[in-house]
């Protein structure tokens, strides 16, 4: 009996199969809960009345005992979501997950004021660690699991583009401010006021603030932001290329589906 429960308590927090009424209402549930909760942090952010700040507590309270309940029927279910896993290894297994740090990461906030004497301006910052709750989706959505499917996959390659962007904002920001110093000291007085420059530059937001006025400080800003267009947009195919591989893997698992439940057609296949 006990056993039986568990598995049905772990098919409902778990993402819902089709046919599963019980567990989709509870992911609908849970991802109605986590837009109720945006909408209450961008609603702190107004002069609102008294009643309304009152009800968007009583919100706070009843969102995190949700959650909390959440957090701890994944944890003691964890050794079905492991099952080559020893019990007491599945459950540190899921508490060191990303997903699980996300959720613990959401209830946070409201707990350590109760365990530890917390200044109130400090409370606040911890409060708009609830913003994690938005991750939360990602368990309850295919999209949003495709999307961190094709990031986890490419995380090198990604990682590869973002540092080479780094190292040519750094030599752009020092041959800028070489280039420029003499010409206009008060906007170009360090490395770090052209290092803002080059992030402007090669992100091709151009604010406008600092610009070159030499001539070669214009020949050199002209490089920079044709190097800085391609090279930002190398990231865009790394992630394009990601999900084109996603999209193949599902129609070949689809294809070789063993399982109960396929998630790319939502059919039901016998063993």
């Amino acid at each position: 009996m006990y056993k039986k429960v568990k598995k049905i308590v772990f098919e409902i927090v778990q993402l819902a199969e089709k046919g599963n009424l019980a567990s989709r209402i509870f992911d609908l549930m849970i991802i109605a809960l986590i837009i109720i909760n945006l909408i209450v942090v961008i609603l702190e952010t107004f002069d609102i009345p008294d009643n309304i700040r009152t009800m968007n507590n009583y919100i706070e309270i009843i969102s995190v005992i949700i959650f909390t309940i959440e957090y701890l029927l994944r944890l003691w279910t964890a050794d079905l979501l492991y099952p080559n896993t020893n019990c007491v290894l599945a459950k540190f297994r899921y508490i060191f997950s990303f997903m699980a740090i996300i959720d613990l990461l959401s209830i946070l906030p409201f707990y350590l004021p109760l365990i530890f004497p917390i200044d109130l301006r400090v409370l606040r910052a911890l409060r708009i660690i609830r913003l994690f709750r938005l991750f939360k989706i990602n368990r309850y959505t295919v999209a949003f699991s495709t999307i961190a499917t094709v990031f986890k996959r490419k995380a090198s390659q990604l990682i590869s583009s973002v540092f080479v962007v780094g190292i040519l904002m750094i030599i752009s920001s020092v041959l800028m401010y070489n280039v420029e110093n003499q010409a206009q000291p008060d906007q170009l007085n360090n490395a770090f006021s052209a290092l803002w420059w080059a992030v402007a530059t090669l992100t091709t937001v151009g604010y406008g603030d600092i610009y070159p006025v030499t001539v070669l400080g214009k020949l050199l800003s002209a490089v920079i932001a044709l190097l800085g267009i391609g090279l930002v947009a190398v990231p865009t195919g790394i992630i394009t290329s990601g999900f084109m591989e996603v999209i193949e893997d599902d129609k070949t698992n689809h294809k070789e589906c063993k399982k109960k439940f396929c998630p790319y057609c939502g059919n039901r296949i016998d063993d």
